[in-house]
């Protein structure tokens, strides 16, 4: 791993999440070798608002695909609203058709 702040390592993994796809905290957290974090991963979603180079956190839900950290944004619906610019449905604060669109970091190749 490079030497930098695991909060700043997961920034750089949600930076990598595609347009108009999603990932999970679990699957950040794994994906840097720090399995049972994904906790911490949500607190480093938490404090990423006006991060340079932004950071898009409205790409990170939980495991089942709901939409878990939306009380982080300026305002509730403003995380699905994201979403939905990119193409990602949402009802009922979850991701539509979550499997089809999960994105796993471990497409990367390792920091």
């Amino acid at each position: 791993m490079k030497n930098y702040s695991f909060y700043e390592q997961v920034f750089d993994v949600v930076r990598a999440v595609p347009y108009g796809r999603v990932t999970t905290y679990g699957a950040i957290a794994n994906y840097l070798g720090a399995k049972r974090s994904s906790r911490l991963v949500g607190w480093a979603m938490n404090i990423s608002h006006g991060t340079l180079p932004p950071v898009p956190a409205h790409r990170v839900v939980n495991r089942q695909g709901l939409l878990t950290g939306k009380s982080h944004f300026a305002h509730p619906n403003r995380m699905q609203e994201l979403l939905e610019s990119e193409g990602v449905a949402v009802a009922g604060d979850q991701v539509v058709g979550f499997n089809d669109i999960f994105w796993d970091p471990s497409s990367l190749d390792r920091p």
